[in-house]
């Protein structure tokens, strides 16, 4: 047997370094400006200021931006969990006609770009008086979320025994109660794999809230941020506070849900 060559440390590590230093070298930049004094051009911001915090969240209004945001994204998150659950199950329990051909065209809408369903969801918003409200918001956020979400979650249901359930029925379980007492407990990684990219996808959605938002005080925090690029100056240190107020959720949201996010993920690609 030939003796497998022992990689060398450096060959390890050094792509790894590359790697870690194009991917925090922007987020350092980023929090330099934000805390930073104006007019400085020191590369460590000391000492640290919060005035560019409080010039965006009292003067530019990213309180309120931020409320908006926090409001879409558990709506949003609330309305895909409990839609893809249901459309899951009933996938992965049922045997129904067209059962195969509607999971393809769930998969297809996937490859429609966001941008060319602008004047349709206009028009239906409009036509609903959803426009400037963050219903508008929720609403397609979900709609563009749900499809693959229910597909992964009929992988995850799938993955778990049917007898379970049946043994519940015998105990005199309905579906529902036994869907809720020996499924549900059993999907947390897959619930929380379609939660968190489903919070995180509507907390970045710029488009949709851009173009359906029309009042400053319906903005989200992406919006916002677009604003405060002036046409002939930019206050860098307010722009790269504001970045950092919309980073910090996201990433309080990765740093909980990281354990979960891959074995959830492999769960719901296996093939029933």
């Amino acid at each position: 047997m030939t003796r497998a060559r022992q990689v060398p440390r450096w060959a390890i590590y050094l792509p790894l370094g590359v790697y870690l230093l194009f991917t925090l070298v922007p987020f350092y930049w980023i929090l330099l400006f934000a805390f930073r004094k104006t007019g400085s051009t020191a590369l460590v911001p000391w000492p640290l200021t919060f005035e560019h915090f409080d010039t965006v969240w009292n003067g530019a209004g990213f309180g309120v931006f931020f409320k908006n945001s926090v409001v879409i994204a558990v709506l949003t998150v609330i309305l895909t969990t409990v839609i893809a659950l249901a459309g899951g199950y009933a996938l992965a329990r049922f045997s129904f006609k067209g059962k195969g051909a509607i999971m393809v065209l769930m998969l297809c809408t996937q490859f429609v770009p966001g941008a060319m369903m602008l004047i349709p969801l206009f028009d239906i918003f409009r036509a609903t008086q959803l426009i400037n409200t963050l219903w508008s918001i929720v609403v397609a956020d979900a709609v563009f979320h749900l499809p693959l979400s229910i597909i992964l979650m009929a992988g995850f249901i799938k993955n778990i025994p049917v007898e379970l359930e049946e043994a519940s029925w015998v105990d005199g379980c309905g579906r529902f109660r036994g869907f809720r007492m020996t499924v549900l407990p059993l999907l947390r990684p897959g619930v929380v794999a379609i939660s968190s990219f489903a919070f995180i996808s509507s907390w970045n959605n710029f488009l949709f809230a851009l173009m359906f938002l029309n009042s400053q005080d319906q903005f989200t925090i992406p919006v916002g941020l677009s604003y405060m690029l002036g046409e002939y100056s930019v206050d860098f240190g307010a722009l790269a506070a504001g970045g950092v107020v919309a980073v910090v959720p996201v990433v309080l949201v990765f740093a909980y849900v990281q354990r979960f996010l891959v074995q959830g993920l492999s769960a719901g690609a296996v093939k029933g």
